[in-house]
């Protein structure tokens, strides 16, 4: 007997309430091994050393991306905007899976142990890889997720000003951290939204809620995604990933799970993500899709015994949450500042001169609610013209919400204060 899969699923999620899985094949790169990954790890790394409840998954936050983007084709097909079943689909499956190149704890691999990969390098090469896999059948979404279909509307709402990724994520962030600032608005935004000449538009009446919208995102950056206490974590992890990475370098075997070895004793480039590089892209997806959280806590635990004192003592701190010290300003700090912490830890810890740039570092932070480099955001007016938000909106004569702003941290150990 052939048993049949009901594929129409409903998921209670713990923001939206419930929510339908919209379609078989959709429901099927749900159950795909490279998706089911997200759920191993964080979608805000290592804030719950901050935020206590800050411990959802990639995974639910593609959950929620989907649900969003279903409801706004939606409100479009009842505005009139002429959306065919393929597009749909299409959409679907790009917002779901736009975020399944994401490295362990969000952004630390991208700068420590791989070079010039973003993690919509790794999306893009996952979504191929799994087009091949089914035939060609995400072969429109790949456009749309490129940027490369004409209706350019279907990649705004993915990678847009006010696209089905931003809207989850910080909603989704503000219910689980706590921060309610930057609960935002999603079901009215998405309310508003409507389409003119192939390009994303607001109706006039939902100005205020995305006026709201690009508030919280700010606040959300300052308060949960750039809090100083997050960066001085992050800045840990990435320095734990650099240590390991140099000593791996240099022939000496280290313990690492399988997945994070092979990223480790290799120096994987863009060159790699297409035919001309070291390692095939088939060869990157399948060690990368083994890749999550668990691969760096373990590692991690080894690594605190390790007999290379910087890599023992960096990830010792990082288990006992033993982080650095760090001071922000809005100008940069002087290198005297910086030479004298250095000298003092250099003392306190017996490190070596050419490792003290583990522990004493110097970085900046920027933040800008409003992406001048992505599509302008368009409103509908009554008349039936459009006009763009900066020209409309009272809110951008204020410089926070127009100009980018940028802070300046650093980082020491807490024993050189």
């Amino acid at each position: 007997m052939v048993y049949q899969t009901n594929k129409r699923k409903i998921i209670n999620d713990p923001v939206y309430g419930f929510i339908s899985i919209p379609g078989d094949f959709v429901f099927d790169l749900i159950e795909h091994p490279w998706f089911q990954r997200l759920r191993n790890i964080k979608q805000l790394g290592l804030t719950s050393f901050v935020y206590p409840g800050a411990t959802h998954s990639r995974f639910q936050h593609g959950l929620g991306a989907l649900h969003l983007m279903n409801l706004s084709i939606a409100t479009l097909r009842s505005k009139g905007v002429i959306i065919s079943a393929e597009e749909e689909e299409a959409t679907l499956i790009a917002i779901l899976l736009h975020d399944a190149g994401h490295g362990p704890f969000s952004h630390a691999l991208e700068n420590s142990i791989i070079s010039g990969i973003t993690h919509e390098d790794i999306s893009l090469l996952l979504m191929k890889k799994l087009n091949e896999e089914f035939n060609g059948k995400l072969d429109l979404a790949i456009e749309i997720f490129t940027g490369m279909y004409y209706r350019k509307f279907f990649h705004e709402l993915i990678s847009g000003q006010i696209d089905m990724d931003r809207l989850d994520y910080l909603r989704r962030d503000s219910f689980f951290t706590g921060v309610i600032e930057g609960s935002v608005g999603s079901d009215r935004i998405i309310r508003m939204l409507n389409v003119v000449d192939d390009s994303l538009v607001v109706d006039e009446k939902g100005i205020y809620s995305l006026e709201k919208f690009l508030i919280a995102r700010r606040l959300m950056y300052w308060q949960v995604y750039m809090h100083k206490t997050v960066l001085s974590s992050e800045s840990l992890l990435v320095n734990i990933l650099k240590r390991a990475k140099e000593i791996a370098n240099g022939g000496y075997d280290l313990y690492t799970t399988p997945a994070l070895r092979f990223f480790l004793y290799n120096n994987i480039g863009h060159a790699d993500l297409t035919d001309y590089g070291k390692f095939t892209p088939g060869m990157i997806a399948a060690n990368f899709t083994r890749l999550d959280d668990s691969d760096i806590l373990v590692s991690a635990k080894y690594w605190a015994d390790h007999s290379d004192k910087v890599l023992s003592d960096l990830s010792g701190r990082l288990l006992r949450r033993d982080l650095f010290a760090i001071e922000l300003q809005n100008e940069p700090f002087s290198l005297d500042r910086v030479n004298d912490l250095s000298k003092i830890a250099k003392r306190l810890i017996n490190i070596k001169p050419g490792l003290i740039d583990y522990y004493v570092f110097t970085n900046s932070i920027s933040n800008l609610a409003y992406t001048p480099d992505a599509p302008v955001v368009k409103i509908l007016l009554k008349s039936g013209k459009t006009a763009d938000i900066s020209t409309v909106s009272d809110m951008f004569d204020h410089r926070f919400l127009s100009e980018r702003i940028t802070k300046y941290f650093l980082c020491y150990p807490k024993e050189c204060r």
